[in-house]
Parts: structure tokens; sequence; C-alpha cells
């Protein structure tokens, strides 16, 4: 009797088992074929963050499992918290509706809150295409080599507004490390600050992206025009292996706390991510067809010709990222807040 009682205790525990992987292969290579996947920038038409969501949700279907069709949908708005709170609170939680947010969203949550109605912690993160580092440089002439000068002497930047990382860098670094930065208000572009500091105006600038400078500026580099003080971005550019993050120079684990909050929006990249209450085993499918996608030769080909900037990380770590960001004390919130406000 006690054999045949076991013998239908392991009968039932196979049938559930069954059940379990019948249940998982309907959330993976079945679930998705037949369906479309629909990809929700939080932009406008055209610019990066639109392009880049059609290049990926091109790859992304390929990779699925069931390769199914894909559309992209533009949802902006409200600085970008229109697309985050539907993604939150009205997406479908099957793993079919995914989207590109800006990276500031995470921050934007802590430091602001207006509009929001999401957790950034909850989202299930995808991955990102990332973004190359955001650099401050010092123009020749003005004989600084790097940061460690700009402690000791001081150096004019230029800046177009608050609201830029040409003054949002350099203005964090005095008010954090202690550099002596003397800002210049008031250029209408970047490509005007530009000019500025080859006819000598100013002596340097933030905020300007590594990658964006060499295309633009390619004999600033070779002729060694400029010096690379500080790069921002969740770790240094292969081109730039000596050149430090700028949370690197904190000295405390306070001015490490706030310099990893600032540079968290390029720490991200452009962060992709589906709803909460996906199910973890349809998250992890995205998860690799993302990651297959950012190395398959053609998605590199073509962004490539689209001049896409691509640092990519993995859902794990922008989940990380996320998750520091919105750990940080509120006292040094308040910190960056007075930052910020000035």
């Amino acid at each position: 009797m006690g054999i045949v009682k076991n013998s239908l205790r392991i009968a039932a525990a196979l049938l559930v088992a069954c059940g379990a992987n019948a249940a998982m292969a309907q959330s993976g290579a079945d679930f998705y074929k037949g369906k479309t996947l629909t990809i929700i920038t939080s932009t406008g038409a055209g610019g990066p963050y639109d392009m880049v969501a059609r290049l990926v949700g091109k790859f992304m279907t390929k990779h699925l499992p069931g390769q199914p069709a894909n559309v992209v949908q533009n949802m902006p708005g409200a600085g970008h918290v229109l697309a985050t709170n539907y993604m939150f609170n009205q997406a479908a939680k099957d793993g079919t509706v995914i989207a590109v947010v800006a990276n500031s969203i995470p921050l934007h949550q802590l430091i602001d809150g207006k509009g929001v109605r999401y957790d950034a912690r909850k989202f299930n993160w995808i991955g990102s295409t990332g973004i190359a580092n955001l650099v401050t440089v010092a123009w020749h002439a003005s004989g600084v080599k790097s940061i460690d000068d700009v402690m000791r002497a001081e150096l004019v930047t230029g800046a177009t507004g608050t609201g830029s990382g040409t003054y949002l860098y350099p203005t964090v670094m005095n008010m954090v490390l202690g550099t002596k930065f003397k800002l210049v208000m008031g250029y209408k572009s970047t490509a005007e600050l530009d000019i500025a500091m080859e006819r000598g105006e100013v002596n340097a600038r933030s905020g300007g992206s590594v990658v964006g400078m060499m295309q633009e500026h390619p004999d600033w580099f070779t002729s060694k025009k400029v010096a690379v003080l500080t790069q921002v971005g969740d770790r240094r550019e292969k081109s730039l292996p000596d050149v430090p993050l700028m949370a690197e120079l904190a000295r405390t684990d306070e001015q490490r706390l706030l310099l990893k909050l600032v540079s968290s929006p390029v720490a991200l990249g452009r962060p992709f991510m589906t709803a909460p209450g996906v199910p973890p085993e349809r998250v992890e499918i995205l998860r690799k067809a993302f990651s297959a996608s950012m190395s398959d030769p053609e998605f590199l080909d073509e962004a490539e010709k689209l001049q896409l900037d691509l640092n990519p990380l993995s859902g794990a770590r922008v989940a990380e990222i996320v998750e520091e960001s919105l750990a940080t004390p509120p006292e040094l919130v308040e910190k960056v807040r007075a930052a910020l406000a000035q």
C-alpha cells in the first residue's frame, strides 16, 4: 500500500512539474509567436531616443522566440513622465509592451517628483543601449592638464544655461570637491560655446559627449588642443582609460554618493524597461533578446550609420543604478536640490 501511495505522490509531482514547464513554455517560445511587441518612447518622432527605439525594436523581435512583429509608439509629454506613468499604471503586464524613457526619470522621482505616479525601482529593467560619457575639457592655451590643476587655480568655463551639463557639472564639482571653475553664462548653444573656447573667450567647457566631440572636432584630440579633465558615466570610456570619472574624485562616502547621484542619468544611458508584474521568466527572455541585439553585427552596423553612440548595459546593471540612486539619503538629496536650484 505504501508503495502505491508513493507512486501516486511521484505521479502528482510529475504532473505539477509538467504543468509548470508548460506554463514556462507559454511564457517563452510559444507566447510571442503571432503577437506584436510595442516599443514606447517618451519622446516625439525623430531624435536619438526615437531612432534607438525603432532600431532596438527591429532587432529584439529578431532575437525573441516566435519573432513577433513590432511597432513603435511615441508618447511625449510632461517631461517624459507621461510615458513612464503609462508603463507603470496602464501598460500590459505580459511582456508585449516595453519602453525607452529618459535617463532622468529616476532622478526626477527623487529630486522633483512633479507628476510622478511611478516607482522606478519596481519596473523590470531590460537593459540600456547606453550613451557615450560626458566630459569636461580644458583648452590647451590654459595650461591646465588635469582636474588637480583646477583645485589650485581658477579656470574660466562657459555655460549655455542652468539646466545643462555645461553648468551642472562644474557647479557640482565646485560645491563638492572644491574646484575653482569660474562660470561664464549666456551662450546660446554648445556650438557657440565651442567657438568661444577656440577663440579664447573661455578656457573650458563641460557636458559634451566624448563621441560627439571626437566627431565634430577630431583635431582637438589628434592635435592635443584639449585636455580631458573628467568624465561622467557608469565606467570610464575605453578611449580615455586614464581620465577619472567625476564620482571617482570623491574623498568621502558622502561626496561619492552625491557625485554618483548627479552622474546617474548619464550612467543609465537610454534605458529600456517593461511594466511591473510581468512574469520573471518573460522578463528574462526580453533581457536575453536585448543583449543579443546589442552584439548583433547588423545592429551595430545600422547604429554606426545613424551615428548613435552605444555603451550597452545589462538589465541587472540598470536596475542596480536605479536602486543606488533612489537609496540616496534624504540629507544628500537636499544638497543636490540646492545645487540644482542655483
